[in-house]
């Protein structure tokens, strides 16, 4: 088993996205079920990919494809909190990157959950790997941790 990583706070990150939680993330325990952190990542990168002009959903030729994802948790979130996901770059590799990601409660420094999400770069057409494109590589360099 690995050892737990130290819990991150707001300036281990450098881009942040508000996210509301919706009534339906919460579970039977009363609070956010865990598959939703992994589509807060999803958001959080991905959304800043569009706003950037990296992503066309409809129309890019290379897309990112997640490989890996893992998450670790401090304390609970629930219904109707609001909270923010920041990330950061943890590596870039040539047809990859790797994101380190942190979700805060409204307002608090350190990271509730936090984790990693892996893109590949492929073609569309051929899901084989290619390098990261330039404008994105330059971009992602910005944001290493």
């Amino acid at each position: 088993m690995s050892e737990r990583q130290p819990r991150l706070s707001r300036a281990d990150l450098r881009v942040f996205r508000v996210i509301p939680t919706r009534w339906h993330d919460n579970d039977a325990y009363g609070h956010v079920n865990n598959v939703v952190y992994y589509s807060w990542f999803d958001t959080a990168v991905n959304a800043w990919l569009i706003e950037n002009g990296f992503l066309d959903l409809g129309g890019s030729e290379i897309v990112g494809l997640v490989v890996e994802t893992a998450c670790t948790y401090f304390e609970s979130v629930a219904f109707p909190e609001t909270v923010e996901a920041g990330f950061a770059v943890e590596r870039l590799g040539t047809s990859s990157v790797t994101y380190r990601i942190g979700i805060f409660r409204e307002g608090r420094d350190q990271a509730a959950a936090q984790g990693r999400f892996t893109h590949v770069y492929v073609g569309r057409a051929d899901q084989r790997p290619v390098p990261v494109p330039a404008a994105l590589r330059a971009a992602l360099a910005d944001m290493r941790a």
